[in-house]
C-alpha cells in the first residue's frame, strides 16, 4: 500500500483536527502518499482529494471543528454515487480509506470496503455512542463544555430561586446528560435509556423545597422530549417557576481538551497502521486505555450501553 486517504463525516467533533494530523504524518513517516478527501463523502464524488504534506496539518491539532470540512451526501446513499467515489480513489491510486465519523459514517466506509477499497474507522461524535469503544474522539470536550455552562446556570438559579430546565444533545444515547448531570450535581436527569416519571421529579423537587432548597437543576437529552415540552408536563404536577436553557451547538465547538487530543493522536496513528496491516472493514477502539479494533457491523449493528451504576449514584446524591 503506497496511498491512503482520510476524510471527516457527519457532525463535526472537538478533537477530529488531531486525528487528521495523526494519519498525515504519521502516514508520511511510514512513507505512504497521505490525501485528505474535502467535506465528507460527497467530496468523494466530487473528487475533492488532495494529497497532503507536513505543513498542510501544521497548528490544527488545538483547533475544534474539522480542517476537511464534514458534509451529508444522499448520492452516496445510491449505489451509483458509491461507484463513482470508488472509481475516483481508485483513479488516483488510493487503495486505503480512513473515515473519521459516528455510526452513518462507519456504514459508509463498510460500503467501501465491500466495494474493494479498505476502509478503517475512527470513532468521533460528542454523543460517545458508538459500541466497541469506551469513548469517541470529542466527548470529553462537550462534556466539560456542558457543566461548564451549567456551572454558570446554577449561579443564576439560585441567585432567582428558580428550577431550570437544561437540555443537551444525546438523540439516542444518554451519555452528556447522565455524566454532565452528575458532574454538575443536577437533581434530576432525563435520558433516552431510561424512563423517568414527571411525579417523581416534582416530589423530589417539593421535598427539597420544603426543606429549605431555594433552587434545582434539571438536565434533559434532547431525544427524551425539548425542555419547553419537560416544563409544561412538569406544571401538571408542581407549582413552581421554571428557567428553559437550550444549549443547542455550542456543545459541538471549542478547543479540544488534551484528553481528545491524545485520544484523536492515538486512534489516527493505529489506522493507518490497522491499514499497514492489511486490515480493511473494522473500526478503531479504546478500552482500559488500551488499542483494539473492531469489526465496523459489529458497531453500527448494536446499541451501546449506559452506565446504570452512575445513573443510581446521580439519584442517591441528589437527594
Amino acid at each position: 500500500m503506497r496511498k491512503i486517504a482520510v476524510l471527516t463525516s457527519g457532525g463535526d467533533a472537538p478533537g477530529m483536527n488531531a486525528a487528521i494530523r495523526a494519519v498525515v504524518r504519521k502516514g508520511i513517516f511510514e512513507n505512504l502518499e497521505v490525501y485528505g478527501v474535502s467535506h465528507g463523502y460527497e467530496g468523494l464524488i466530487n473528487n475533492q482529494i488532495k494529497k497532503m504534506e507536513l505543513g498542510d496539518v501544521g497548528d490544527i491539532i488545538h483547533r475544534g471543528g474539522t480542517k476537511l470540512y464534514s458534509a451529508r451526501s444522499e448520492e452516496f446513499l445510491t449505489l451509483a454515487g458509491q461507484n463513482k467515489a470508488v472509481a475516483n480513489l481508485k483513479n488516483l491510486g488510493i487503495e486505503g480509506l480512513i473515515v473519521i465519523g459516528g455510526d452513518g459514517s462507519y456504514r459508509g466506509a463498510s460500503r467501501l470496503s465491500e466495494l474493494g477499497i479498505k476502509t478503517i474507522g475512527i470513532p468521533a461524535t460528542i454523543d460517545n455512542d458508538i459500541a466497541g469503544t469506551n469513548e469517541t474522539i470529542g466527548y470529553d470536550t462537550a462534556l466539560n463544555t456542558i457543566v461548564d455552562m451549567i456551572d454558570k446556570i446554577r449561579d443564576t438559579a439560585t441567585s432567582h430561586e428558580r428550577t431550570f430546565i437544561i437540555e443537551v444533545m444525546g438523540r439516542d444515547s444518554g451519555q452528556l446528560a447522565l455524566n454532565a448531570g452528575l458532574a454538575a450535581g443536577a437533581e434530576t436527569i432525563f435520558i433516552p435509556e431510561r424512563q423517568t416519571k414527571m411525579s417523581d421529579v416534582a416530589a423530589r423537587i417539593q421535598s427539597g423545597l420544603e426543606r429549605g432548597k431555594k433552587h434545582s437543576l434539571i438536565v434533559l437529552a434532547e431525544g427524551v422530549m425539548s425542555a419547553e415540552s419537560c416544563s409544561l408536563e412538569l406544571g401538571k404536577y408542581i407549582n413552581i417557576e421554571t428557567r428553559l436553557s437550550v444549549l443547542g451547538h455550542i456543545q459541538r465547538g471549542g478547543k479540544p481538551t488534551a484528553k481528545d487530543r491524545v485520544l484523536g493522536s492515538r486512534f489516527g496513528a493505529y489506522a493507518v497502521e490497522l491499514l499497514l496491516d492489511g486490515q480493511t472493514d473494522v473500526g478503531t477502539s479504546i478500552k482500559d486505555d488500551k488499542m483494539y479494533f473492531v469489526e465496523l457491523k459489529s458497531v453500527y449493528n448494536q446499541k451501546k450501553n449506559y452506565d446504570s451504576s452512575i445513573y443510581q449514584l446521580s439519584k442517591e446524591l441528589s437527594i
